[in-house]
């Protein structure tokens, strides 16, 4: 008796266990009779379930990230670009989600990665390189993301945002952006060099020309004051000489016997009598 009782318990509360489920906040769930639902978008919290009959789906409701890897696509111009974009989503309709997805994330995935490819691929192919490059990244993706939500609506899924976080040149084309940008700056850096070097010898024509004309302007204005001077010196000499001739004639015969007679080892051979020595013949009397 005690052993079926013990049966019992354990079957009531296998049952009562069978019987409730719990949803969790981030969570959204279906419920199933017989692989058929019943009930959709069950919000969160504790509920209740027919045990044996009735089971339970629950899904992620927060919003998704889908990073796909970088693709290539052509432009209008018939340039290849490696273009890297993510999608947000989240599940809208967990009804829809579950009949045509079956609630597998990863089968969603490829279908939305599927739809912005195509999308990518159409908008990037009515533009130049030029265009994508210069700033429509975010009209592209406005458009990408209206093309999207249409599509997935059916799939019960919610687009939040589609993003281009990249876009690079292939890289051939790359390697020949390169090298054009490369041999341009190397011509400006080149015609930079010749204006400079241009100028320098202007410059350094005009500073010769300058110092030849402030070398000849000083030289001239030295001669004029030169001039002045010598001829304000024989002025000074001629009115001293008026004043005491004689004295003037000793002072100029004094300077001649020292400028002669320097050094010890001089020789002078000059007659005695001649109006040089005319003052030592002077002092001797």
């Amino acid at each position: 008796m005690k052993s079926v009782l013990l049966i019992l318990v354990a079957a009531v509360l296998f049952i009562g266990s069978s019987s409730v489920f719990v949803v969790n906040q981030w969570e959204t769930a279906v419920v199933l009779r017989l692989g058929e639902i019943v009930k959709s978008d069950v919000k969160p919290g504790l509920h209740f379930k027919t045990p044996f009959i009735n089971n339970v789906r629950t899904f992620d409701a927060r919003i998704q990230t889908l990073d796909s890897a970088p693709e290539r696509f052509l432009t209008s111009e018939k340039k290849n670009l490696e273009v890297d974009s993510f999608v947000k989503w989240r599940i809208k309709d967990v009804e829809k989600f579950y009949t045509t997805m079956n609630g597998d994330n990863r089968l969603a995935g490829m279908r939305l990665g599927q739809i912005v490819k195509d999308g990518l691929r159409a908008e990037f192919g009515n533009r130049t390189v030029k265009e994508v490059i210069s700033g429509e990244r975010v009209e592209i993706a406005q458009k990408i993301k209206d093309t999207t939500a249409s599509a997935s609506s059916d799939f019960g899924i919610e687009i939040v945002d589609v993003r281009i976080k990249r876009i690079d040149l292939a890289k051939d084309v790359s390697d020949s952006v390169y090298r054009r940008m490369e041999a341009e700056r190397n011509r400006v850096a080149k015609d930079l060099r010749s204006k400079g070097a241009e100028a320098a010898e202007r410059i350094r024509a005009d500073a010769d020309r300058q110092r030849v004309v402030i070398l000849a302007d000083a030289y001239s204005e030295a001669e004029i004051l030169r001039g002045q001077g010598d001829a304000k010196a024989a002025e000074i000499y001629a009115k001293a000489y008026n004043q005491d001739p004689e004295f003037y004639s000793f002072y100029h015969s004094l300077n001649a016997y020292q400028k002669s007679f320097k050094d010890k080892s001089d020789i002078l051979l000059v007659d005695p009598k001649s109006d040089f020595f005319k003052y030592f013949d002077g002092s001797s009397k």
